[in-house]
Order: structure tokens, then C-alpha cells, then sequence
């Protein structure tokens, strides 16, 4: 996406008056996310945010990030452990007039089992591709959340459907 849309997003994010997500703002030096993951060490960041469903306990860290250092920026989000990213967003696209982060499902384990993945996702969802309409402002940052925090449950529960239906790859 492009810079100011992530200084958008990341100011409507500051400003929300949630009172479903609770949001922390992380501190940042000089751009940069300090001894955040090893991923992001050294990658100008426009901003980081701790964001917790109240009602769940379900948290994830946002990061407005130059993920490939080419100016093109990412939100990515972490799992609150930070042990992996779940989505790294970047695509935006018009639709109906409206600017919407554009995901696509496609993943990349390695144990030959990512079609599976991939059909179960698309079957339970309806798409691979996930649209999320970016927030007019901060009062829109609560559908914007709901929207980012669903696409995450869906991945990590696409990632787990082969150990829940225990597929065996013929050899």
C-alpha cells in the first residue's frame, strides 16, 4: 500500500474509541521497531499496535511496515506470541469506489499438504481472496478490526484443518 495510506490507517487506529478492541500503541525510535522480531529488525515502520479483543482475550500485533524496504508498505499482523505473521496485507484495490486491502490464502507449509489447505479455505469461506474495506475514519476501526481479526481465525484454522482431518500424503 501506499505510505499514506498506512499513515491513515495508523492515525484512524490511534484515534478509535473502541470499546470492544483495546489498543496499545508501540514505541517506535527513529522509524524503526526495536527488538521487536527478527523480521522486522531494521525495516522502517510507521507504526506498531498491540490490539486485544476485550471480549475473547484474542490479541495480535499490527505493524505498518516497508516490509521489503522498496516503499511499499505492509500491515502485517503477528501472533501475540510473535512466533510467526499471520497475514502480511499490502494489495489495495478500488471496489465500488472504495479503497479495500485485497488477501489472498496461499499457503506455503512444507509437508504437501497447502491444496488441501487451500480447497478447505475456499469451501468453508467462499473465496481464497479476502476484501476488507480500509476505514473511512476512527469511528469505522471496529468493523475494520472485526474484519482483520476474523481473516487471521480463518487462516490459523485453514492452517490446522490437515492435523484435524488427519490427511496422510501418499508417498
Amino acid at each position: 500500500m501506499e505510505k499514506d495510506q498506512a499513515v491513515f490507517l495508523s492515525k484512524c487506529i490511534e484515534k478509535s474509541p473502541s470499546s470492544v478492541f483495546q489498543v496499545k500503541k508501540l514505541l517506535t525510535k527513529n522509524n524503526l521497531l526495536p527488538n521487536f522480531h527478527q523480521w522486522t529488525n531494521g525495516k522502517k515502520v510507521i507504526s506498531g499496535f498491540e490490539v486485544t479483543r476485550l471480549d475473547t482475550h484474542t490479541g495480535y500485533f499490527f505493524i505498518f511496515i516497508d516490509w521489503h524496504r522498496n516503499e511499499n508498505y505492509y500491515l502485517v499482523i503477528y501472533t501475540y506470541n510473535k512466533s510467526t505473521t499471520v497475514a502480511e496485507l499490502r494489495q489495495t484495490e478500488l471496489i465500488k469506489g472504495d479503497p479495500h486491502l485485497i488477501w489472498k490464502y496461499n499457503p506455503l507449509k512444507r509437508d504437501g499438504l497447502n491444496q488441501e489447505r487451500k480447497a478447505y479455505f475456499k469451501q468453508t469461506f467462499g473465496s481464497t481472496i479476502v476484501q476488507i474495506p480500509l476505514p473511512k475514519s476512527s469511528s469505522d476501526i471496529d468493523t475494520f478490526f472485526n474484519q482483520l481479526f476474523t481473516l487471521c481465525q480463518r487462516r490459523l484454522k485453514a492452517d490446522k484443518i490437515v492435523e484435524i482431518f488427519n490427511f496422510h500424503k501418499e508417498i
